[in-house]
Parts: structure tokens; sequence; C-alpha cells
């Protein structure tokens, strides 16, 4: 068995493919062993043959189609993504908070909130206070979070925000999976590139230079610096215009905002149409993963990207490739 994991390593490696200790297990399944060793037994394995060095030289792009999506006009796709938790010293103590940060990929304009929870209604007022300054997307692309995903025990419950958005015509996307270290899944984050860089001047041009104590403070400053970026932060991909001025730009452009309601609370009703996706890569095991629940896939999208996409009206899962139609199966909703 030593001998074989050792050749199957090696055999990955050398076809440029992941070749961690969880891409060995399932290679030794697809080989036919029943009973392959723990993830943790071929990791000793590897490490005691010193075959743990990686790959060397520069990284080539392997040449897998990726379903982007280029938005043209304002609002018609923000990334979404939290920061946190972090925390202030307020002379009441320890004041733990995060910060919901969205970025509209047209005009690079942010919107950042804080809130002190994670929960569903926490949830829907901080992102109700955002759409209410910035207006609401046509698309929405979040990471695989469970605050965003909802519940792994009730795949087919749909989660706060996936309600939320149905119930407000936003098509929910959720970003690829990849295996981390120790075989652990985590997201894509480059991916979500532009939110995952704003995140980084949040924390280097406000938190570290902001001294605050107070909610009230955290809450007053997160709106002045969403300001200050929005209206005196040129980009080069703006042609060096700010994110308001570039809004200004686009002319006809009708913002949808939020209604003049009340924020919603959980649990909201469960909607009756719509759409939600989420973005996977089919690795050697051949099995669409959706929030737990696994689908065999056909060996060639075997190492492709496909959209798997929950249609609520029709019951139904449909896998897409390459902008076509390829499987559908049965998806009743919970």
């Amino acid at each position: 068995m030593e001998e074989h994991i050792k050749m199957t390593r090696l055999s990955l490696y050398n076809q440029g493919l992941f070749c961690g200790a969880q891409a060995i297990q399932w290679e030794l399944s697809e080989q036919g062993h029943s009973s392959p060793p723990s993830i943790r037994t071929i990791n000793r394995i590897i490490s005691r043959n010193d075959l743990t060095h990686r790959r060397t030289g520069r990284y080539e792009a392997k040449g897998v189609p990726y379903p982007v999506f280029t938005p043209d006009r304002p609002n018609q796709r923000h990334q979404m993504d939290f920061v946190g938790p972090r925390h202030l010293k307020g002379n009441q103590g320890t004041i733990r908070f995060y910060s919901l940060n969205v970025v509209d990929l047209a005009t690079k304009r942010c919107g950042v909130q804080p809130l002190y929870s994670r929960s569903g209604n926490a949830l829907y007022e901080a992102i109700w206070a955002i759409w209410r300054r910035s207006g609401m997307p046509q698309h929405l692309q979040v990471d695989n979070e469970l605050a965003f995903l909802g519940s792994y025990k009730y795949p087919r419950g749909m989660g706060p925000l996936v309600r939320l958005c149905l119930c407000h015509d936003i098509e929910l996307w959720f970003i690829p999976l990849y295996l981390c270290r120790h075989g652990r899944q985590a997201s894509e984050p480059w991916r979500n590139a532009e939110v995952e860089g704003f995140n980084n001047h949040y924390q280097q041009k406000f938190l570290a230079r902001r001294v605050m104590g107070s909610e009230a403070e955290l809450e007053k400053g997160s709106l002045e610096y969403e300001h200050k970026h929005n209206s005196r932060y040129r980009y080069s991909k703006l042609g060096g215009k700010t994110p308001l001025a570039t809004l200004k730009q686009t002319n006809g452009t009708i913002l949808r905002f939020p209604p003049d309601e009340p924020v919603p609370k959980i649990p909201l009703g469960k909607p009756e149409s719509g759409r939600y996706h989420f973005i996977r890569h089919i690795r050697g095991d051949g099995k669409l993963d959706v929030l737990g629940e696994k689908f065999r896939m056909p060996p060639e999208l075997h190492y492709e990207y496909v959209v798997a996409t929950v249609d609520v009206d029709r019951q139904k899962l449909k896998v897409i490739h390459d902008l076509k139609q390829v499987l559908e199966f049965n998806y009743e909703m919970r």
C-alpha cells in the first residue's frame, strides 16, 4: 500500500494535478482500493518518504474554462464578504464586531456596514442598510460561509440569504470550493478578488488608522470611510475616475432600491420561484457537491467547472457547463 501511495502521488504530481493526501485517497478509490488508508496515514507516509515538496517554477493556468460574468452597468453584480471578528477597546470593555463589505463590480462603489452578530436578523439589517444607500443588485456573489449558505443539515431548506435574494428577484451565486491543507474545503478567494482586495484596503486604511472606542464611533467612522472611498479614491480600471463619478457617467441608469418598509425578519416565507447558483469544480472522484449532497457527474466533466442552478419553481437542479445545460436532477425543496 505504501508503494501504491508513493506511485499515485508521483503520478498526480507529474500531471500537474492536486497531489495532497485527500487527492491521493480519492485516486486510490478510483483504482479499485475499497478501503484506502485515512488521510492522516497518507500524510505520514508521504512525509516519511520526503514527498511533501511543492511544484516548482511559475504557475501556468491549466486552461480550464471558468464561468466568467463581466458586468457592464451599475448594480448588475455585487460581491459581498465578511471581515472579522475584530475588536475595539471601549470604555465599557472590548467590543467584538464584524463588517459586511460589498463592492459593485462595474463602478467599484463600496458598502460598509458594521454588525455585532452574523445571525439572520443582524445580516438582514446590514444588507438592508447597504442596499438603501447603494441600491439592490441583479446578481450577488458570496463565498461559502454558513452565514450565507444556511445549513448543511437541511441543504434544501434555503438559508436566510437565499430567501432574501429570491424574495427580491436577485440571483445568488456561491463561488467554488477547493481543498486546502489537511484536506479541508474552503472557498476559492481569488474568485471574489474585488471584495477581497477591498477588505485589505479597509483593514489598512480604516481599522489600522482610526481610533474608535464605541459602537457609535465605529458606525459613524464606517459611513465616513465608505463616502471617502466612493467619492475620492480613483481607479485605473475606471480611467482615473472615482466610483461616484463613474456612476454619474452611466446616463439612463436607474438603480433599484429596497421597498420603503421595515427590515425583513426571520423567518421569511418560503419563495415559490427564482434561481440560485453554485459554481463548483468537479474533481477526479466525479462528484458535484451541493451543500453536502453529492451528485455523480460523467467523465467528460471531471476537472471542469460547472454551474449547479437550483430552479425553485420547477424543483430541479440543473448542471450547466460552457453555457449549456448538460444534466438535470429532481430537487424537491423542503
